[in-house]
């Protein structure tokens, strides 16, 4: 779905959503409670949590939160640097970078977050708990931890060619991309 506003135009993506109820004295007041991703599909994402008592109101507040926490994603080309493995309440989620043309090979809020965040090719797996709300935290988390080649370079101290030889050629190719 694409907002037309003044801004970049950004994917957003309705993860979970459910009814929720409060009691009062008077009886039960009903609200809606939606988790939603929002990514330019080229490295930003970001995730937000909206409650009112419409539907309408619940996904522009979400979406409001989310654009707030956007933040950039490690990728090379269409990937992820390295495999990653995070952890949020009792979901994990383990992401393995793939060769171009793979596709996304993941499941439920796992792939809404991928495509946000503008990942093409990767392989994805959800273990324990398949809570979209946790998925969707996991993936955020896992989004946060990825280091990108030359930073990992830098802090160990050694040649990026040494640690990864086929980057020239992959940054080469993103430069021609784009």
């Amino acid at each position: 779905m694409r907002r037309d506003q003044e801004g970049p135009q950004l994917d957003v993506r309705i993860i979970a959503s459910s009814k929720v109820f409060k009691t009062n004295k008077g009886g039960k007041t009903a609200s809606w409670s939606i988790l939603v991703v929002v990514g330019d599909n080229k490295g930003m994402v970001g995730i937000g949590h909206g409650k009112a008592r419409g539907i309408p109101d619940a996904i522009s507040k979400a979406e409001e939160v989310a654009r707030k926490s956007m933040f950039r994603v490690e990728l090379i080309g269409t990937t992820i640097p390295h495999e990653i493995r995070s952890t949020a309440g009792a979901a994990t989620v383990v992401l393995k970078p793939a060769s171009p043309g793979t596709g996304v090979k993941a499941g439920s809020a796992l792939r809404h977050c991928l495509e946000a965040a503008g990942v093409h090719d990767v392989l994805a797996k959800c273990l324990g708990s398949r809570n979209p709300t946790n998925i969707a935290h996991a993936t955020v988390k896992a989004f946060r931890t990825l280091r990108s080649p030359e930073q990992i370079a830098a802090r160990r101290g050694a040649d990026v060619n040494s640690l990864v030889p086929w980057l020239k050629k992959a940054r080469k190719e993103e430069a021609d991309n784009a």
